[in-house]
Formats: C-alpha cells, sequence, structure tokens
C-alpha cells in the first residue's frame, strides 16, 4: 500500500510564479466519496486514474495508474462529476523538498495552494515566503471538495 503524507498551504503573493513553469491539469471524479475517492486525470499527454483513501491527519492511501490518454479523455468528458477541475501546477524545489503550487482556474479561479509531500507526519520544514496560512485539515480545500463548493462561490469572508 502506497501512503501519501502532505500538508497544505494557501500561497500569498505571485513571486513562487518565477520559480518555475506550470503544467496543465484536468482532473475529474468518478467518485468524491471522503471514503475513497477515484480521480482522473491528465497532464499534458498523459493519463492517470488515482485511488485514494480516507485523510487521517495529514495521511492517506493512494493508489496511481498510468492509463492510456484517450481514455482519460473520454472518461472526463462522460462520466467524471462537473465541474471538471482545471489548474496550472508548478512544483518548486525548496529546501529539499518539492512544492507543488496550483493555481486553479474555472470556477476555483482566485484559489491558489500549495502543498508538500513528506516523509512522516512529524517531519519539520521550513516555509518558503510565499507560503501562507496552513488548510491541511479543512476539508473544503480538498479537490474532490471543489466540486460541490468551487471556490467561486465561497463567502468572501470565508476565504
Amino acid at each position: 500500500m502506497s501512503v501519501e503524507i502532505e500538508r497544505k498551504y494557501l500561497v500569498k503573493g505571485d513571486e513562487w510564479k518565477k520559480l518555475g513553469e506550470g503544467q496543465l491539469y484536468r482532473q475529474g471524479y468518478l467518485s468524491p466519496h471522503p471514503e475513497r475517492t477515484v480521480r482522473i486525470r491528465t497532464v499534458n499527454d498523459r493519463g492517470y486514474l488515482t485511488i485514494k483513501g480516507k485523510t487521517v491527519g495529514a495521511s492517506r492511501s493512494e493508489y496511481e495508474y498510468p492509463i492510456p490518454y484517450a481514455d482519460a479523455q473520454a472518461m472526463l468528458d462522460q462520466l467524471c462529476e462537473r465541474p471538471i477541475i482545471e489548474k496550472m501546477r508548478y512544483r518548486i524545489p525548496y529546501e529539499g523538498l518539492i512544492w507543488e503550487v496550483d493555481e486553479f482556474h474555472g470556477e476555483n479561479l482566485g484559489l491558489i495552494v500549495a502543498e508538500v509531500e513528506l516523509s512522516d507526519e512529524q517531519q519539520q520544514i521550513n516555509l518558503p515566503d510565499w507560503v501562507d496560512k496552513e488548510v491541511t485539515d479543512e476539508p473544503r480545500y480538498y479537490n474532490a471538495n471543489l466540486l460541490r463548493h468551487p471556490f467561486c462561490r465561497w463567502e468572501v469572508s470565508h476565504r
């Protein structure tokens, strides 16, 4: 079993954009259920099927498999719940870790979140100066939850 240990943060400013090039990600959910999400994703000309278990703290089980790009496109277009999540992902190295900064488009335009994968939940890290508030324990920032509650519908006072 593969386990993903990840912490999630909001991002401030736009200095981070100078540190990496973005790639377009499109992803949709066959099942956004919190106990088990099943996701289809395309990145450039590649397709992936990902199954994730329930998040406990900053950890959850994760299984990811490459699938034919044409199959991924067809599932995104025909089977996945709406809206499809579209974002530019920037991979930024910082102090031995790779930070993934997601700049969302579509109904989640304006939301920018940074994630960093860790080797264990207690791992101590230094934050880049463009990282703001930690939101690891706030489910509304999970990509699967952005389907039913897109960022554009959040009250300004709760962002």
